[in-house]
């Protein structure tokens, strides 16, 4: 595997590990409950770890653009699906935005390691 495809792995790597660990944090009440705080704490860590891992070949900004945005998009979904949570006709317009703009970068961009 390239050291691309080692670094855009890492990436998915990180932003799944970044939103089950959201995840958690929401599951752990303010930190009252032991067990999804320390999900929540190694999910965090493990997300940075994947990140310094993508950074190697990944600009900062375009991988962070990534991890964020996409990490938005995902844990509103699991904000649909698991806490029963609504979004207006404004949030699902703004989600679209944020997958339009990770296409664009990684479409259009020359910052991206193709």
């Amino acid at each position: 595997m390239s050291s691309a495809a080692v670094s855009y792995v890492a990436l998915a790597v990180a932003i799944v590990f970044e939103v089950v660990g959201t995840t958690a944090l929401q599951q752990s009440q303010q930190f009252t409950r032991p067990v999804p705080t320390l999900v929540m704490g190694g999910c965090y860590l493990a997300a940075f770890y994947c990140l310094s891992i993508a950074l190697r070949r990944v600009p900062v900004g375009v991988a962070y653009a990534m991890w964020s945005g996409l990490g938005i998009v995902l844990i509103s979904l699991v904000g649909i699906v698991l806490f029963r949570q609504v979004l207006d006709l404004a949030a699902w317009i703004g989600l679209g935005l944020i997958i339009a703009g990770v296409i664009v970068v990684n479409v259009f961009s020359k910052s991206v390691s193709h």
